[in-house]
């Protein structure tokens, strides 16, 4: 008895020190990622951890933009806006689409999702080109053409909400459905209020590509105005474009990575449990 709680505890000191070993690998980055944040550095890479005198002075020449050359505060208005609508328009679509494939028998149902299932293998970015001089020739390389790009892809992100769906038991329906109630009051009446998990991790997602993509809002957004960009570009062009040294504005970059970070934190601090519970019953059953 005494040598299995022996190798016991031992498992279970080994278990923790690993867990303990992976947190410290993980949160190293972002903690130092925060202090240099705080550094009032010009030169270049900053090779210290903890600054040695700590300044506000980053996020301060951010929001003022007082160099007049990086207008941040309309970055973060734009992808706000851009992040918002599409994340509005992206779990409506996904989640009446789900909801139909889930409960709908119709012809050409498992022949599309099939196809649709294909699809999603190839990469989003394959797209950009052709995306670009359809945008073009519509004279729509603006927040407008972004939004449509991000919500013209959410029909093919259905697997995981027609997953949740499929867990509701059929009964329901026909039980409303013995009350009166058409597909319609089903699905708002019925299966929505029981759908709160799901949709938080729709949204979520749908939140997320938008609010720190790069690609796309770089082809379509980078040959406007700067105060048109959103925050992924706008940084990015901060370090690489910038019209004294890559290294000059370090600092103000890494705080604007800061404050980009803070709404997804803070979302996912607030919906982890609907977010947890919409993943894994989103992927119990197909």
């Amino acid at each position: 008895m005494k040598s299995y709680a022996h190798q016991r505890l031992l498992s279970l000191v080994g278990r923790y020190a690993l867990l303990i070993f992976l947190a410290i690998v993980w949160l190293f980055p972002i903690v130092w990622i925060v202090l240099v944040s705080f550094t009032k550095n010009s030169t270049g890479f900053v090779d210290t951890i903890i600054p040695d005198n700590f300044t506000i002075d980053n996020y301060v020449s951010l929001l003022k933009n007082e160099n007049g050359v990086f207008p941040f505060v309309n970055w973060l208005v734009n992808t706000l806006i851009v992040s918002v609508l599409s994340t509005i328009i992206s779990t409506l679509i996904i989640i009446m689409m789900s909801y139909v494939l889930s409960r709908l028998k119709f012809a050409f149902r498992k022949p599309f999702l099939q196809i649709a299932l294909v699809l999603g293998m190839f990469p989003g970015f394959m797209s950009m080109i052709a995306l670009y001089y359809i945008l073009k020739s519509f004279n729509m390389l603006s927040i407008g053409g972004l939004v449509m790009v991000y919500a013209g892809g959410a029909g093919l992100a259905f697997y995981i909400a027609k997953g949740f769906f499929d867990t509701i038991p059929p009964s329901i329906d026909e039980a409303a459905k013995i009350d009166g109630a058409n597909k319609w009051q089903v699905f708002t009446n019925i299966t929505l209020p029981l759908s709160k998990p799901i949709i938080v991790y729709t949204a979520l997602m749908a939140f997320i590509a938008p609010w720190t993509d790069f690609i796309f809002s770089g082809i379509i957004l980078g040959n406007n105005d700067s105060k048109s960009f959103t925050i992924a570009y706008g940084l990015y062009t901060m370090v690489f474009n910038s019209k004294g040294s890559a290294t000059t504005y370090f600092t103000q970059f890494i705080a604007g990575c800061v404050i980009i970070a803070i709404p997804i934190t803070l979302l996912f601090i607030f919906m982890q449990k609907f977010y947890v519970n919409g993943i894994t019953a989103g992927a119990d059953k197909g």
